[in-house]
């Protein structure tokens, strides 16, 4: 007999980790590749491997992760106050550890929840940032992929295809 575990909009039963269903993986896999979006700015930032960022603005060569972004908002609405924390180094910092704790934590299954929470208001800022939208009012990936996150916590996603099957995770809420 399985053993409930309560979880908001939904009952998953704990032997579920061997009863998976296509959906899990349709989850594990969205939660894996959003990761991965989120891992790889941060390496591609970090040692400038030529896809966003030159190696001559890499962060261990000097550049600075937020001021190439930041700095182009300057004429969109919220542009004063985002193209101010340009090339901070709290600023940097920040956003860079947001970008590893949130990819690592994505790619591997655990803390899928704080991962989400952390990795939605990054999101959120970055619209923030361009707004107003050229291309629709008020809808792009930015927002796409903060509704994915939610959807990620709310569905246990790190339980396929990543550790969030440990006993020690299954048995401590905060790395779910």
């Amino acid at each position: 007999m399985a053993t409930t575990i309560n979880r908001p909009a939904t009952h998953i039963s704990v032997d579920k980790a061997e009863h998976k269903t296509p959906v899990d993986y349709v989850w594990a896999l969205a939660r894996i590749s959003l990761g991965w979006i989120f891992l790889w700015a941060f390496l591609d930032k970090t040692f400038g491997w030529g896809f966003a960022t030159p190696a001559a603005k890499a962060w261990i060569n000097g550049g600075s992760p937020t001021t190439g972004f930041l700095k182009g908002t300057g004429e969109n609405a919220l542009g004063g106050l985002f193209s101010a924390l340009a090339g901070q180094a709290w600023v940097d910092w920040l956003f860079m550890a947001g970008l590893a704790g949130v990819g690592l934590a994505l790619v591997l299954g655990v803390g899928t929840r704080i991962a989400a929470g952390a990795g939605t208001a990054m999101l959120l800022l970055m619209w923030a940032a361009e707004l107003p939208l050229t291309t629709n009012p008020f809808m792009d990936d930015h927002i796409v992929y903060a509704i994915v996150l939610v959807g990620l916590a709310l569905a246990g996603a790190g339980g396929t295809l990543g550790l969030g099957n440990l006993p020690v995770v299954r048995r401590t809420p905060w790395l779910r």
